[in-house]
């Protein structure tokens, strides 16, 4: 294996390690994401905990659009916000989203 592999995988582990687990989340409730596409600019998002907050399910890969320091400070508020919505932490890492970090 490659050098470049093994820092894609390490990134990859890395990310879906951060993405599907709460509790390692430094600014929990929030996990602030970054997207960056070519010819585009810096996307930013935020993975919400709503689950172990308020008991609501149906959003754990669920990338609220906006910066982390602009949320909404009530779940109501935080709902209105412009979303996409993915099936799991998988498809997240597949569309771009990254924790901020490297291995």
């Amino acid at each position: 294996m490659t050098k470049v592999s093994e820092k894609a995988g390490c990134e990859r582990q890395r990310n879906l390690l951060f993405l599907t687990t709460p509790r390692l989340w430094p600014a929990w409730p929030f996990l602030p994401v970054m997207r960056k596409r070519p010819g585009c600019e810096q996307e930013f998002g935020v993975l919400c905990d709503l689950f172990h907050v308020s008991g609501r399910s149906g959003f754990s890969a669920t990338v609220f659009l906006g910066n982390l320091f602009l949320m909404p400070n009530t779940e109501a508020e935080i709902l209105k916000l412009p979303r996409e919505v993915y099936d799991n932490a998988d498809e997240i890492y597949a569309a771009g989203w990254r924790v901020d970090g490297e291995c």
